[in-house]
């Protein structure tokens, strides 16, 4: 979970068994996007943000074919809490992290 992800959002998914890391349990919320993109990629770990900056740093990534782990990118606005637990727990309950691996997947489904 990147840094700014509502905590709400955090809880719903331990509460659907979902292994969830944030980047203030990491030890790596003072890390810009780009260095948790990276620490991202070395963990194996998709990384969700609600952070345009991150987007474009993983969009960049792609049209350069530069390795990153997957991103997951919902703006805050325009999908609620519940719908963001729900479509992240359908993603995780169905897709490797390999599958999501330089991709950028945008919610609401």
């Amino acid at each position: 979970m990147d840094v700014h992800v509502r905590a709400a959002v955090t809880r719903g998914l331990r509460l659907a068994g979902i292994d969830v890391l944030t980047a203030q349990e990491d030890g790596a919320a003072e890390l810009d996007d780009s260095e948790l993109l990276d620490r991202a990629t070395r963990l194996n770990r998709v990384l969700f943000s609600q952070d345009v900056d991150l987007l474009v740093i993983a969009t960049d990534r792609q049209s350069k074919q530069r390795e990153f782990a997957g991103v997951i990118y919902a703006h805050q606005r325009e999908i609620t809490i519940g719908q963001t637990v729900r479509d992240l727990t359908f993603v995780a309950e169905l897709a490797e992290a390999e599958e999501l691996r330089n991709r950028v997947l945008h919610l609401p489904l």
